[in-house]
């Protein structure tokens, strides 16, 4: 794993990755801690494989805090952020990356609650821990952020419209952050192999993955991504609060 950040770049820094205990979210804390930041790994159930990580991050030389957290569970939040005042004593990245929607048994109204509401309530929470020079980082897909304007796989566009809804509500809080300090900035990614999304894709529409990357000409994969959602830690934020992340040839925005 190369490292796209400068060593120190990031010391003295505390960031939360939400949904980090594995793929995207994994190797973006990896990326964050080798560039020196201490990090807050969030996890939903998987406590084994978060603390994993978190021996990664200290053998770095950071901190790591592995905080499991229900993010559609207001309560779960607000506790999450009360063990990160204690341990960091505030925040000054929050890469909002967890989402879902595709999986079973969850609930009809589920992708809309863990996609937009969820990622509302993370950032109310946070923001009290949050000072001037802070940034908010959203991740999402192509599929969700040119949804209004290019169809999706039917099997997905019910996380791609709630994603989409959860990136516009964000958006609508840009001069609020932005007049604590605070900036804001969206990372879309095309299909990226390797992620459960893409997976349960496959599953469901054979050859979309195959069908993607003939038209893109290249996918990225997770670890690929996840130094594109990094960078977008330091970067200087576009004029448009949105990084694009591989080919959007077939999106029309």
């Amino acid at each position: 794993m190369t490292q796209p950040l400068q060593p120190l770049s990031l010391e003295g820094r505390r960031a939360l990755v939400t949904g980090s205990s594995r793929g995207i979210g994994a190797d973006t804390v990896r990326y964050l801690a080798q560039a020196g930041a201490d990090v807050v790994i969030n996890y939903r159930n998987k406590a084994p494989r978060a603390e994993k990580l978190a021996t990664e991050v200290r053998e770095l030389g950071a901190r790591a805090l592995t905080q499991g957290a229900d993010l559609t569970d207001g309560g779960s939040v607000e506790d999450m952020m009360t063990a990160i005042r204690v341990e960091f004593g505030g925040l000054d990245i929050l890469v909002l990356n967890a989402s879902g929607g595709m999986e079973s048994g969850m609930g009809e109204d589920y992708a809309l609650r863990l996609n937009r509401d969820a990622q509302l309530n993370v950032l109310n929470a946070a923001l009290p821990l949050m000072g001037p020079g802070s940034r908010v980082v959203f991740v999402t897909s192509h599929q969700a952020h040119f949804i209004r304007t290019t169809p999706t796989m039917p099997e997905y566009e019910p996380v791609a419209l709630s994603k989409r809804a959860g990136e516009d509500a964000l958006r609508d809080r840009i001069a609020e952050l932005t007049s604590r300090g605070i900036e804001f900035v969206v990372v879309s990614g095309d299909m990226i192999e390797g992620t459960v999304t893409a997976t349960l894709l496959e599953r469901s529409n054979p050859g979309a993955i195959e069908g993607r990357r003939a038209e893109a000409g290249k996918l990225y994969n997770v670890s690929e991504f996840a130094a594109e959602v990094a960078k977008a830690v330091i970067e200087p934020v576009p004029a448009d609060h949105t990084k694009l992340v591989g080919s959007t040839s077939g999106f029309s925005g």
